[in-house]
This record gives structure tokens, C-alpha cells and sequence, in this order.
């Protein structure tokens, strides 16, 4: 298949690249810069040079493919809201585009919000007050006759050139503090995937159809925040410390409303509908590592 990917010169992105490439598809990415598109061409697929916010280079690069993987986002969580509006805009717009047809697309959306008190699981329904509401546009275009399905990704989707993510984050939080912080009593839990593993699941939810999900990309199913807490400050030398409710904003930024958030979640629906089985390495073991610390 020709796949049009969006965010292709991305940490995922480049991964789902790779792994389509290596499955034997051709890739289309789509590249806003001089620079993204550079990396696009190493990877070994075409570039389509457009922007998201532009619907027409977007659907220019649509109409040239037999499926599609939207896996673009601004992680520039200062302006979390206008993201999510955006993205909601941009799966409408290929939806639009995709309707009357038979090709599959897949599209990323999160975990964030999805459960409180238990375990996900993949028929859960994505809340309406919760601001990225990917899962509900592309279950909309699905109802106009789209061939479209969601993979969900945790709050850490961890690997080599993880520099956006949550953790990260609290990385550099930590050294600029001199505490590693968690809420409260760090115990509610944040699930978590290797690049790599969930790479292959987009391949696969794609080779599937876009049929049968929800797809989670989920292998740790919930580490405790305090668990990721104490091994920064392991790492870096410093205090671990519980962060009152009422302080976390001062001190965890725009992280605040993620930190206290339990989000566990399966993939047991995911793992036998698609056969997928992580191999890549957890998130304690790998952020305990190189990558994340240096040396």
C-alpha cells in the first residue's frame, strides 16, 4: 500500500515511517520544513511538502495514497486547547476527503481521561470534556461512512529521542528545582509503550483494515508516578518529594493536570484482535538508561 503519513519526520512518526517502509509499503510523509523534510528523505520515503493547516496540501498528499496514519500533533502543551482544536479540524478535513471511499485510515488519539478508578479498556468511550476529542471526530467520521479506527497512546511513548514527553519533562523539572516531584501519594498509575512496539501496531491496525478498535498502545499498563518520581531522583541525585494538590500548578506547570491522573489501561482487546506483542523494553528499564540520562 502507499500510505500518506502526517508527523512522519516525528519521535513516532519516524518510526511508523520505518516500520511501513520495512513491511514492505511506500510512504508519502508529510513535511512543513526544509528540515522535516530532510529527515523524511533519510528515512527513505517521499516527501510531500504541505502543512496541516492548510486543507489543501493536506488532501492533495490524501488523494495520492491508498490509506492514511494522522499522527501529527503540537506538543506545545502552553497552547494545549488550540491544539486540540486544530486536530480536530485537520481528521474532519480528511475525513471529508476519504468519505465514499474504501481507504482505511488510522488516527492517534490518548488515554488521558478515559477511565477514573479502574482499568481502561479499549471499548471505553472517550469523555466529551476532555479537550482532545480525536477519538469522537474520527468515531463521527466513521458514522459518514469513513473507514477509520483510533490508537491510543499513553502519556509515555518512550525511546531513543524522547525529548516532548511527560518524562522528559519531569526531568528537566527536576534539575531545575532540585526535587523530583510527584502528587499527593504518587500512587495513581500512567501506562506506557516503546516507539518502536507502537509503531508496529499502527502497521498492523492499518493491514487490518482500520477494523475492530480502539487499538491501545499499551505495554506497562500503569506505573505508579511516584515509580517514575524515585528513579529520576536516583538518576540525578536528588529528593524525592510529594507535591500538595494545591501547589502542583506552581510547581508542575502545564503538567499539573496530568500528574494526578490514574490511567491505567489494557490492551488485551488490542493484543488479540491484531496478534501485536511488545518486545521493546518497559518504561523504567528503558528511561534507567543512556537515552534519558547520558553516560
Amino acid at each position: 500500500m502507499r500510505i500518506f503519513v502526517t508527523g512522519a519526520s516525528g519521535f513516532v512518526g519516524s518510526a511508523i515511517v520505518q516500520e511501513l517502509l520495512s513491511a514492505g509499503h511506500s510512504v508519502p510523509g508529510l513535511a512543513r520544513s526544509d528540515a522535516s523534510a530532510a529527515k523524511v528523505a533519510a528515512l527513505g520515503a517521499d516527501v510531500h511538502r504541505g502543512l496541516l493547516e492548510d486543507i489543501g496540501s493536506l488532501c492533495a498528499g490524501i488523494r495520492t495514497a491508498d490509506a492514511v496514519i494522522h499522527i501529527a500533533f503540537n506538543h506545545d502543551f502552553s497552547r494545549f486547547l488550540d491544539s486540540c482544536a486544530d486536530d480536530r479540524h485537520v481528521i474532519e478535513a480528511m475525513g471529508h476527503e476519504l468519505v465514499g471511499s474504501d481507504r482505511p485510515m488510522v488516527v492517534t488519539a490518548v488515554l488521558a481521561g478515559l477511565a477514573l478508578g479502574r482499568v481502561a479498556v479499549e471499548a471505553d468511550r472517550a469523555s466529551p470534556a476532555f479537550p482532545r476529542a480525536s477519538d469522537l471526530t474520527a468515531a463521527a467520521a466513521a458514522v459518514r461512512g469513513v473507514k477509520v479506527t483510533t490508537v491510543r497512546l499513553p502519556p509515555s511513548t518512550h525511546g531513543v529521542g524522547d525529548t516532548i514527553g511527560f518524562v522528559p519533562h519531569l526531568i528537566r523539572l527536576a534539575r531545575e528545582t532540585g526535587v523530583s516531584g510527584y502528587v499527593g501519594e504518587g500512587q495513581n498509575r500512567w501506562p506506557a509503550v516503546h516507539r518502536l512496539d507502537a509503531a508496529q501496531l499502527y502497521r498492523l491496525a492499518l493491514e487490518n483494515g482500520a477494523l475492530g478498535g480502539p487499538f491501545h498502545a499499551v505495554d506497562d499498563e500503569g506505573i505508579t508516578v511516584k515509580a517514575i518520581a524515585e528513579l529520576i531522583g536516583r538518576r540525578l541525585g536528588l529528593p524525592v518529594r510529594s507535591v500538595k494538590e494545591a501547589d502542583a500548578a506552581g510547581h508542575f506547570g502545564w503538567l499539573a493536570k496530568f500528574m494526578g491522573m490514574d490511567m491505567a489501561s489494557s490492551s488485551a482487546h488490542t493484543r488479540a484482535v491484531l496478534g501485536w506483542a511488545p518486545t521493546q523494553p518497559g518504561l523504567l528499564a528503558d528511561v534507567d538508561g543512556p537515552a534519558y540520562f547520558g553516560g
